[in-house]
């Protein structure tokens, strides 16, 4: 059952210190764009095998991990990816304004922050400068990991 741990102001804008220095964040957002992140952001808790994204539905949040990892299955159940502290879920149906083409499920205890498109396209709006650097950041993202489908062995 997912859980919201939202207690205070002070504990929801501690979660971007994670993210800043995660391996894996997103790597051109300024501390001030992840305090600005986190501001409008919730902190979901998902448990083992919880769906965090479901295939073929428009998810309407885009999920941070901040502790635990997930899986990332096509629709059909076969393995495609793990994720982990720092990497971003849902991006792709964000980008696209569409259904989500792959299933997200927590492997263990998951943490995410969790911000509907809605605030995304809002602080873009008024912070065009964070918009910029978020969707650079977020094509890099992907890009390696294009690069990393393209280089894995087949067998």
């Amino acid at each position: 059952m997912t859980e919201y741990l939202m207690s205070s102001e002070a504990a929801k804008n501690e979660p971007h210190r994670t993210l800043l220095t995660a391996k894996n964040r997103l790597a051109y957002l300024t501390d001030h764009d992840w305090a600005l992140l986190a501001e409008k952001s919730e902190i979901l808790a998902f448990t083992n095998e919880e769906v965090i994204i479901q295939a073929g539905v428009r998810p309407r949040q885009l999920f941070f991990i901040l502790n635990g990892k997930a899986l990332i299955e096509s629709a059909r159940g076969t393995r495609l990816a793990e994720v982990s502290e720092g990497d971003i879920c849902g991006e792709m149906s964000f980008l696209e304004d569409t259904i989500a083409s792959a299933r997200v499920v927590a492997e263990g205890n998951v943490e995410t922050l969790a911000i509907e498109w809605t605030a995304l396209d809002s602080l873009f709006e008024q912070y065009p400068d964070l918009g910029s650097r978020f969707f650079h950041s977020i094509a890099i993202k992907l890009s390696h990991r294009l690069r990393s489908q393209v280089s894995r062995p087949r067998g």
